[in-house]
Parts: structure tokens; sequence; C-alpha cells
């Protein structure tokens, strides 16, 4: 059996992430954190280390964009861990 896939939510608005939460565990999609802005977002993507992340791009504090150059930068800068 496969592993359910691990997906980070990245949003400030409270009801958009709970409907994403909502249809992804719905489909079996195992959420393993989430973010209300994109500097929580980086943070927990270097500690959860998922396989998608659905970014915002407007949040406050940092934007979905530059969050996801530094996950990007710190997924090349790290060696993945093996199971």
């Amino acid at each position: 059996m496969t592993e359910p896939l691990r997906v980070l939510l990245a949003d400030d608005q409270t009801l958009v992430r709970t409907g994403f939460r909502l249809i992804l565990r719905a489909d079996g999609i195992d959420v393993v954190a989430e973010a209300t802005n994109g500097a929580e977002a980086v943070e927990a993507a270097r500690r959860t280390r998922p396989d998608v992340v659905l970014m915002d791009v407007r949040m406050p504090e940092m934007d979905g964009l530059e969050a996801t150059r530094r996950i990007l930068t710190g997924a090349r800068d790290t060696p993945a861990s093996s199971s």
C-alpha cells in the first residue's frame, strides 16, 4: 500500500484552509501542517517536509512567492532523509 500524499496548506484565511483541508482529507490526502503566513510556511515545510505545498500568493509577513523561493532553496540545501 502506498503512503498518502503529504500536503502543507498555507493561506492567511482560516475558511480557505478549512475548506481545502476537508476536501483533501476526504480524498485520503494527509494535511501535515497549516500556516497563516509565508514565514510560518517556510518553518512548517522545514519541519514536516511535505510532498506538496498549497500556497496562497498574498499573505502577511512574507508573501507566498518569497516563501516558495525559501522552501525550494532549503530543499536543495538539505539532504533528503531516508525512511
